[in-house]
């Protein structure tokens, strides 16, 4: 069984007009030490770390409750939000994501090689069990995992935490949930940039997401 996807409008919540920082040594957005090849992390638990606080009619964007929330009260509609980072090459980005409300048929996950708001890949999983990989570039969205997204094993169902992990290793593009391998896919569009979290709607609104223990390591 396949789930259509089909975002059919898009929020983007952060743009690079603003200024980039490179990342070239272990940084934490609020922590103790870290292992010599995490290079990012934020526990949110820091309100100034550079995340996005905005509030709007469609969307929320904010630390919330010791994490970072994402809420989207709009139909087929898709929001980001990036720590405004410059990541140079392979990257594992890891973060726990708990649906704290809405419905099921929901997408969420991570993002790497963010170079702007048209160029960047996306990997998401649903709290129904579906899984993809995908990227826009030049503006246009596409998975390129599968057609669709794909029922996927190891997604904790409905209400729950699950622990996402994108890996962006050359071309080799991999999401694991759980410790699973939901989806694969190779691509060789983009090689760098920021990363971040994501989420959306299909036919039902009010997907709402709260992210917490977010890492970029060194694969």
């Amino acid at each position: 069984m396949k789930k259509i996807f089909a975002i059919l409008a898009v929020l983007v919540l952060v743009a690079l007009a603003c200024s980039i920082s490179p990342v070239s040594t272990p940084a934490s957005g609020g922590g103790g030490g870290q292992p010599s090849n995490v290079l990012f992390s934020d526990n949110f638990s820091n309100t100034g770390s550079g995340w996005d606080q905005r509030q709007d009619t469609n969307y929320v964007s904010d630390y919330a409750n010791g994490g970072y929330r994402l809420y989207v009260n709009d139909t087929n509609y898709d929001i980001w939000a990036n720590p405004s980072k410059s990541f140079p090459g392979d990257v594992r980005v890891e973060v726990d994501a708990t649906k704290a409300g809405g419905p099921d048929d929901n997408d969420f996950g991570l993002i790497c090689r963010y170079q702007d708001t048209d160029n960047f890949y996306f990997f998401l999983i649903s709290s129904d069990g579906y899984a993809a990989i995908g990227k826009y570039e030049g503006g246009s969205q596409q998975l390129i995992s599968s057609d669709d997204m794909v029922k996927a094993e190891g997604i904790t169902l409905g209400a729950a935490t699950n622990h996402i992990r994108a890996d962006c290793i050359g071309s080799d593009m991999k999401l694991y949930v759980n410790g699973n391998l939901a989806a694969t896919a190779t691509d060789s569009s983009f090689t760098s940039g920021d990363v971040g979290l994501m989420a959306g709607t299909f036919g039902t609104l009010g997907t709402d997401i709260l992210f917490d223990n977010f890492y970029v390591y060194r694969p």
